[in-house]
């Protein structure tokens, strides 16, 4: 078995590898501009080894999950087709919403009796990728915070199954992609191909997670991500502003640009933070339910507190760009 995940780790390096080299050739890299919190022109996709990891694992493991990798290659394709060019958003949900009606098809919760249930979970799915999508703005960020919640997700899965395979390639493929990416000077960023592929197999693991042992907490994996994501979308509705516009008004992002927090670190508070939230909800022996609306609730007021505090810097940067166009 240990060959096995040896072979996979050698193609993946050598595949990254390949990919800065074509990448660089075409012009697949991320220019900085006054939304950006990076200063370098920096190779884009890098988390293209997310989805080619889920498909090494397809062909070196028997595969049980042929709708999910599916999903997974539409969403992939799809993604890296807008890092590359311009895919219109309606596009793009329409792709996200049959992926995860793939991921549906394939746990078997597809029924009418609770159709509702499935409609408010397709639609928080879709968010959920999204949301990893908006959250990966700075170096390290998508790789750590997957490989926090991968940790939490393995914590728990080998008490319920055997094979932790997927996982353990997954991880793999996590651990390569931060050797690049998580860093002061990044070599890449994940692009949608990599944020979106990562946030479409942790909804699957989670999924998976959720159907076997009828546990909703286990949504609170995601918990730091969710927060942030949808109380930075509450105040941006709150000041008008368009939703589908480039910014930098999610904490992370102040922490990083405003506060001049380096990547690593703030990334390191988000991981930290993460794998806190997960370890209670595994090991304090209180009721979930309890522990996911308070732990919520904290994180709430942390970033509301936060955002009082320190927002006005934004709102002072924002006047300096202004100026500086005068």
């Amino acid at each position: 078995m240990l060959y096995k995940y040896l072979i996979i780790a050698v193609i993946l390096i050598i595949a990254e590898l390949i990919y800065f080299r074509i990448a660089l050739h075409f012009g697949i890299v991320d220019k900085p501009n006054l939304r950006s919190s990076h200063k370098k022109v920096t190779i884009l996709g890098g988390g293209i080894i997310f989805p080619l990891a889920m498909w090494l694992w397809a062909l070196f493991f028997e595969v049980h999950d042929p709708w999910f990798l599916m999903g997974l290659s539409l969403v992939a394709l799809v993604s890296f087709a807008d890092d590359i060019w311009s895919v219109p958003n309606a596009v793009r949900l329409v792709v996200q919403f049959l992926a995860i009606f793939l991921i549906f098809w394939d746990l078997g919760i597809l029924q009418l009796s609770m159709w509702w249930i499935v409609l408010v979970a397709w639609i928080v799915c879709v968010g959920i990728v999204n949301a990893f999508n908006f959250m990966d703005g700075i170096n390290g960020i998508t790789g750590g915070y997957s490989l926090a919640v991968l940790l939490s997700l393995m914590a728990v899965y080998k008490e319920i199954w055997s094979d932790m395979s997927m996982l353990i390639v997954l991880g793999i493929g996590l651990l390569i992609f931060c050797f690049f990416n998580f860093r002061t000077k990044a070599r890449c960023f994940a692009g949608d191909v990599g944020a979106v592929s990562m946030a479409f197999v942790m909804i699957f693991l989670i999924g998976c997670l959720i159907n076997t042992t009828k546990d909703f907490s286990y949504i609170l994996f995601l918990a730091v991500y969710g927060v942030d994501t949808v109380l930075t979308i509450i105040h941006r509705i709150k000041l008008k502003e368009h939703l589908g516009k480039a910014h930098r008004k999610h904490m992370y992002q102040i922490m990083a640009n405003e506060l001049n927090i380096p990547h690593v670190v703030v990334s390191l508070i988000y991981i930290v933070v993460q794998l806190l939230v997960s370890a209670g909800l595994i090991w304090l022996p209180v009721n979930h339910y309890l522990y996911a609306a308070a732990v919520l609730l904290v994180l709430c007021i942390v970033y509301i507190v936060f955002m009082k505090k320190y927002y006005h810097l934004h709102e002072e940067y924002l006047e300096s760009v202004k100026a500086d166009k005068n």
